[in-house]
């Protein structure tokens, strides 16, 4: 039997040209794409395994994916090189690195990082904006209100109220380390969240509500019940739209991706995680 090396993946996306990560016959797929070209590489089918699936529409910046390939045909820069070659032009592998054989993207994983973006200018609806944002030049959006909002977020609690209703197999309780508005240039603002895992929309719920309060047509009061009492009759606002949503980071306990020098490009990986964190059972966006 062939032996194997298993490497790990950092992937860059643009959601709008697929139907998400995770693979669905007969459309277009971040995970079928990646396994396609892997099976032209190597001539057999490699499963992708990834760190968490995002939905139809929302992008990465750093989706980690393990796959298994034979030991002794490929490096990290061959693999590297050919893979970005064939790959459509909507997905980019930015490292691939040789980690532990026993290393898996999901379980391992102990924070994610999302990003998602909102444009307070006309620019916002440019071409070379609008696929990657939420254009609300025509909204009075106030900047304090989204943060005093965003500073109630921190915390151990049910996010159940933003979440995608029917799934309660998936559990409510979920670890958030920090969730910061910050501006995005001159073009309008950040919204940046930490968490040990999200339940299914999460993200685009507290989003979507955060703006209804900045807007003027909810309180921080009610933003404050959504997150403290799941048992509310409030419901949150319809959640943002999926184009300003970017799967960011996927952290690591140190030593988890290894530091193995069979990788490209030869660079240091992401800072280890200190802190306590929950094993990530379930994540999805």
């Amino acid at each position: 039997m062939t032996s194997t090396t298993r490497y790990a993946l950092t992937i860059q996306y643009d959601g709008s040209a697929f139907h998400g990560w995770q693979f669905q016959p007969d459309v277009r797929t971040v995970q079928g794409e990646v396994e396609s070209v892997l099976q032209t590489l190597t001539g057999a089918r490699r499963p992708v395994v990834g760190s968490g699936r995002t939905d139809r529409g929302v992008h990465s910046l750093g989706q980690v994916a393990s796959i298994d390939v034979p030991s002794e045909r490929w490096s990290a820069v061959e693999l590297r090189r050919a893979m970005n070659a064939l790959l459509p032009r909507g997905i980019w592998i930015a490292e691939l690195r040789r980690v532990p054989s026993d290393f898996h993207p999901r379980f391992d994983a102990r924070r994610r990082g999302y990003l998602y973006r909102v444009g307070t200018v006309p620019e916002a609806h440019s071409p070379f904006h609008r696929p990657w944002c939420w254009p609300l030049a025509d909204e009075p959006v106030e900047v304090d209100l989204l943060r005093q909002c965003a500073e109630l977020i921190p915390g151990e609690r049910s996010f159940r109220r933003f979440a995608k209703a029917g799934q309660p197999h998936r559990g409510e309780r979920c670890q958030v380390f920090s969730a910061v508005w910050e501006p995005w240039g001159a073009t309008g603002l950040h919204f940046r969240i930490t968490a040990n895992r999200y339940l299914h929309h999460m993200v685009r719920y507290l989003v979507g509500t955060m703006v209804e309060v900045a807007a003027g047509r909810r309180t921080v009061a009610e933003m404050n019940e959504l997150l403290t009492d799941p048992d509310t009759s409030l419901r949150t606002s319809p959640p943002a739209p999926p184009e300003g949503l970017f799967l960011e980071v996927v952290e690591y306990e140190n030593g988890r991706l290894g530091h193995h020098p069979d990788r490209d490009p030869g660079k240091p990986g992401p800072p280890p995680i200190h802190a306590a964190a929950h094993p990530l059972e379930r994540d999805t966006e």
